[in-house]
């Protein structure tokens, strides 16, 4: 068993060290989040293709704001008594030519060019929230790789101590074998931080692929993010001025009431629709007519007899009905996030706030004591084991809490839709 144990804490402790010669050997780009969201707004692939969506629907507007073209026929006479084809001569021979042109009633053409507008200010919306959703995602990564990079120098320290604990008590096993209970649960304890940083690698890598792809970096690189000292000051908030600026901001609201807008403005162009196009024309006939080089005015449109559009009326009356419907629940749902996102970003500094510094730099303190004690045998395994244990969970709980406050500034800010506290 023993023999196990060793051999699946050299393996770990090869991976270790591979991971750390990865890094070592990859280009380390040290990053602040505000260069982070400047490279990421610059470079990030889904944003520069939803910018072409936006770009498209615009060129519509154009081809909104665009007459028709009229319309120009002609008949010819192809074969007569003369027996020649397209007989023309002297005079003779059928001509006809008519130049037509349509023009929409009822304001279909401004409809239309609303319905394009329309159309862009949901694409642009899109793009807004494609952004939104990104940078809530890169303030995210950016913070939880963050604290695990510091998660990762408590481990390396605990193994550090760790491992001359080990060597030492099995220098002392070698000559006084009652100590082999204290050199396997030394070795377990050590096992189990390796362990730790290990899966604690595994987090890194993954938020590193995220990364990478968010900023558009080098396949080869490391991002080392660079974070100021955590702030643990409480903000005053205002709910209410907070819900109307989400409303005012938050492209997910807006895209619910440019739907709104859009089905209220279908639902008009459906009944404009209902009014016949009409059609104006001029003709000339040279030779088939009471007489001789005729021209006429052609007036034409459509007997609203059977189809009036009734369809497709209705249908786009409960539409409007069904979008103001879904701007009402997203209206609760800004409104229910924006305080819960208040109220934990109120407890998350409160978790925080007091004497949390004085309080992390005396347990480091009171760890290197209890170190130096088991060293020089003032107090027992058992002792000194508990209060390693609960070092590591403390000090992890503590950095849990800092990023935990991170997330809710993060939250905060992406339930407004702009920054209102700064990470």
């Amino acid at each position: 068993m023993l023999k196990k144990k060793t051999f699946l804490l050299i393996a770990i402790a090869g991976l270790v060290l591979s991971l750390n010669n990865c890094f070592a050997q990859a280009d380390t780009i040290k990053i602040d989040f505000t260069q982070a969201e400047k490279t990421f707004l610059e470079n990030n692939l889904s944003l520069i293709a939803q910018k072409y969506n936006v770009q498209a629907s615009m060129a519509l507007i154009k081809q909104a704001r665009l007459w028709d073209n009229p319309n120009l026929a002609t008949e010819q006479n192809l074969y007569d008594n003369t027996h020649k084809f397209f007989n023309h001569a002297n005079g003779n021979g059928e001509v006809y030519a008519v130049l037509s042109q349509i023009f929409r009633t009822a304001g279909k053409r401004g409809l239309l060019i609303q319905l394009a507008k329309d159309n862009t200010l949901l694409q642009q919306a899109q793009f807004n929230e494609l952004m939104r959703n990104l940078r809530y995602n890169l303030q995210l990564d950016f913070a939880q790789l963050a604290a695990l990079n510091d998660q990762a120098k408590l481990y390396k320290y605990e193994i550090a101590e760790g491992t001359t604990l080990v060597k030492n008590i099995e220098k002392a096993y070698q000559t006084d074998k009652t100590k082999y209970k204290d050199y396997v649960r030394l070795k377990a304890l050590l096992f189990s931080v390796e362990n730790d940083m290990v899966d604690n690698g595994r987090q890194v890598n993954a938020l590193e692929t995220e990364l990478k792809v968010l900023l558009q970096t080098k396949s080869n690189a490391f991002i080392l993010p660079v974070v100021k000292p955590v702030e643990y000051k409480d903000t005053e908030l205002n709910v209410s001025r907070l819900i109307s600026e989400a409303q005012a901001n938050r492209s997910d609201y807006l895209t619910a009431q440019y739907l709104l807008d859009n089905s209220q403005h279908n639902l008009s162009y459906q009944k404009s629709l209902a009014v016949p196009d009409v059609t104006v024309g001029v003709d000339y006939d040279r030779a088939n007519s009471y007489s001789p080089n005729y021209y006429g005015l052609q007036v034409g449109f459509a007997l609203p007899l059977f189809n009036r559009n009734q369809g497709n009326i209705k249908s786009a009356t409960y539409d409007v009905k069904s979008k103001e419907s879904a701007l009402k629940e997203n209206e609760l749902r800004l409104e229910n996030a924006i305080v819960a996102s208040v109220q934990q970003y109120h407890v998350s500094v409160a978790l925080l706030a007091g004497k949390h510094e004085e309080f992390n730099d005396q347990y480091d303190k009171l760890f290197e004591s209890l170190l130096s004690d088991y060293q020089s045998k003032k107090i027992g395994l058992v002792d000194f084991v508990d209060f390693f244990d609960s070092y590591k969970d403390t000090k992890s709980k503590i950095l849990e809490q800092q990023f935990n406050l991170q997330k809710a500034i993060a939250d905060l800010n992406f339930n407004v839709g702009s920054t209102v506290v700064h990470p």
